[in-house]
């Protein structure tokens, strides 16, 4: 699913809509170059499940646990490229709440089976191109309902 986003309110639409269908043990990969939007996406969809303490990128943590509906649980992978060692992801991907994972390219080989993949890509200054891909039945689901 392609959707162009105009605006930060449109961004913020849009990880909403995705959040209010979030279930325990869902994980999503945002990728998109430095300054595409993926941490401001990872906020807004925080805000929607709840979270009200103030979402950053968990660049130099790894790791950032928030209480919402649902644990959320935001994670920044850019500093672990070539990593070979796990650093418990199970006990996030399986665990009570919701994964949300910036540069997941860094640690493939431990990502679950199933999962969304938020793509974002900058068009202009403003614009957003979003490419949203379902791996696995729980997420062509999440498709059809945003659709």
């Amino acid at each position: 699913m392609h959707i162009i986003i105009d605006s930060l309110e449109d961004m913020k639409k849009l990880a909403s809509s995705l959040a209010v269908q979030a279930q325990t043990n869902d994980v999503y990969l945002l990728k998109g170059d430095l300054g595409a939007g993926k941490t401001t996406f990872s906020q807004f969809f925080g805000q929607a499940l709840g979270v009200t303490r103030t979402i950053n990128s968990p660049t130099f943590n790894i790791i950032k646990s928030y209480q919402g509906h649902l644990p959320f649980h935001h994670m920044d992978c850019y500093r672990l490229e070539d990593a070979e060692e796990d650093l418990g992801f199970d006990d996030y991907f399986y665990g009570e709440g919701v994964t949300l994972i910036e540069w997941p390219q860094m640690i493939e080989e431990f990502l679950p089976d199933s999962y969304m993949t938020i793509e974002i890509n900058r068009v202009s200054e403003t614009t957003r191109e979003v490419i949203l891909t379902a791996t696995g039945k729980r997420y062509e689901t999440v498709l059809e309902v945003l659709s």
